[in-house]
């Protein structure tokens, strides 16, 4: 390589792209929202690279290092870096070791407390049920639920209410210190999720099959995904990461993954698989775990879809299984046909163990401990910019690999993205040219006639009512002073077709007439009707007239039209 070359690329080194954007391999910049589109916006197509990939490691008891590559489970948590980006000892090491099941437990002071809700009320309990109380009563109908561990925060939605609540723990059972988070344009919010790094609180709406996202004070909100949802109902994320996963009991039921900006949604379990209610994220092992209530079984996958292991398969502990939730070595579930809280552990399913009985209608559950929500960076924060530049939300991007795109901005609905992929502008309804009065198109029920009478016509108009008509300037005149308004004239060009066809109509009539009285001086006809059939047949008789013994009918003779010197 030539010296001056090579000081070419010593001064002026590869770009750097701003955090919202996905650096190629050849150092070229795109918008984040690029980035595993199906689109190749990259040069080097690097942008698509590594977007589907499938994890190699098998079986529950191996661990994924974030840059690739598996280790053993035992090795997680060990204080020694095993992946060479150190992911298998993350902030949840501070745990011990527990000698018996080689597993990572919590160090002495407050053991994890399960939250669950009971249709009418929000219960928490202890996992060693040394504690057991009704958090929140008198609730019209509970069902999903979520903590927000930093702030000591708990969130739940009221499907009757159609609405999603918000309050401190301390002071949960005043009903006065209850915030509505979400109040309008839901339906039926069966599941939410809290991003405890970002801020923002993401649930599905099982009517609206839509999954959306809020700030948690619900200040600002956006639907993120809107087509091919039937049934979405649990909805987990993973905020360090960037990715959300949730549930789709529909025809077609499915467990589907995407950024926590909506980007790079890919279906992650499509078969053997009915009825999956309830979703949790185990955040060290990068695994995934559901219940299913149609085929009765507890499962776990994966976050890439692979190394797919089912754990449990009980009708009787897993009669109609709704939510779940997973710590160190246990896995926790809630039952309606049982009306039971369940445990167990969550490498061999055994241990079964029934927490709580006889409750109204278990629905959500989740564990709140200091160590289940790790710290990240919310680079939407740590941007010099604020809010990273976005003039509305600004939401993380899914970490693909290491040049992805650390968040992306978004609009509100029915707004668009203005050119510099972070402010908004409103979208523009689309140009109509107008149009007469009557055919003004429009969505309405069939239209009913009506009729108005001015001092000099009547006109037969057709009645729209709500529908928006384009008016001419000078009928928006006539509107404003209230008088009556004149029927346009007809355009010339009618005359010009409507005359011709008027003057061949009567000369074709003429001669038709002209023919029939021929005819009728030269021949006598009888007609009748076929009662049978209802058909009209005509049958020509000859009448011999004898000026003696008057008219005679001879016999019925069938006569061709040969025989009717018919010019």
């Amino acid at each position: 390589m030539p010296c001056g070359f090579l000081g070419f690329v010593l001064l002026f080194p590869r770009p750097t792209c701003r955090p919202d954007e996905f650096q190629c391999n050849d150092g070229a910049c795109v918008h984040g929202s690029r980035q595993c589109n199906k689109v190749f916006d990259c040069r080097d197509q690097s942008d698509e690279a590594g977007c589907e990939t499938e994890n190699e490691c098998e079986g529950p008891t191996k661990f994924k290092c974030k840059t690739g590559g598996c280790i053993g489970a035992e090795k997680v948590c060990d204080a020694r870096n095993d992946c060479k980006d150190g992911s298998d000892e993350p902030a949840e090491c501070s745990y011990e070791i527990d000698p018996a099941t080689s597993t990572c437990k919590a160090v002495s002071g407050s053991g994890p407390t399960l939250y669950f809700t009971s249709r009418h009320e929000l219960r928490l309990m202890t996992v060693d049920r040394k504690e057991y109380i009704r958090l929140i009563p008198q609730l019209k109908n509970a069902v999903a639920l979520d903590v927000h561990i930093p702030s000591n925060t708990i969130f739940w939605s009221d499907l009757s209410l159609k609405t999603i609540f918000s309050t401190r723990i301390d002071t949960a059972s005043d009903a006065s210190t209850h915030t509505e988070v979400i109040g309008s344009d839901i339906e039926a919010p069966e599941g939410i999720a809290v991003d405890w790094i970002h801020g923002n609180i993401y649930w599905t709406d099982s009517e609206l099959k839509t999954i959306s996202v809020a700030t948690t004070d619900g200040s600002k909100r956006k639907t993120l995904i809107s087509d091919h949802l039937e049934k979405p109902r649990a909805i987990t994320v993973d905020p360090v990461n960037n990715f959300m996963y949730w549930t789709d009991w529909g025809e077609e039921a499915k467990i589907e993954k995407s950024g926590l900006n909506g980007g790079d949604r890919l279906a992650i379990v499509t078969d053997n698989i009915m009825w999956p209610n309830g979703i949790t994220l185990d955040m060290v092992n990068q695994r995934l775990y559901w219940v299913d209530s149609k085929l009765h079984t507890l499962s776990s996958v994966d976050v890439s879809g692979g190394s797919r292991h089912m754990l449990i398969f009980d009708e009787k502990h897993l009669l109609h299984p709704m939510s779940l939730a997973v710590f160190e070595e246990k896995v926790f579930w809630t039952d309606i046909g049982n009306s039971a809280v369940y445990s167990a552990n969550r490498l061999t399913g055994g241990d079964i163990t029934e927490l709580a009985r006889d409750l109204n209608h278990p629905e959500d559950i989740v564990v709140f401990h200091t160590l289940k929500q790790t710290n990240g960076s919310n680079w939407c924060q740590t941007s010099e910019l604020l809010n990273g530049g976005c003039e509305f939300l600004c939401l993380p991007a899914p970490r693909i690999n290491s040049r992805s795109p650390q968040y992306t901005c978004a609009c509100p609905d029915h707004s668009a993205m203005a050119a510099d992929n972070r402010k908004c502008v409103a979208v523009q309804p689309p140009v109509t040219s107008p149009a007469p009065i009557p055919n003004v198109p429009t969505t309405q029920a069939p239209t009913q006639p009506y009729t108005t009478t001015t001092t000099t016509t009547t006109t037969t108009t057709a009645a729209t009512p709500n529908a928006s008509t384009i008016l001419e300037p000078a009928q928006v005149n006539h509107k404003l002073s209230g008088l009556p308004t004149e029927d346009e004239p007809s355009h010339p060009v009618g005359a010009y077709i409507a005359v011709p066809l008027l003057v061949m109509s009567l000369l074709i009539f003429g001669a038709v007439l002209l023919w029939r009285n021929w005819r009728l001086k030269n021949t006598n006809t009888i007609h009748f009707v076929n009662p049978v059939y209802q058909k009209t047949t005509e049958d020509e008789m000859h009448i011999c007239q004898n000026s003696t013994q008057g008219f005679i009918y001879p016999e019925r003779t069938m006569l061709s039209m040969d025989d009717l010197d018919i010019a």
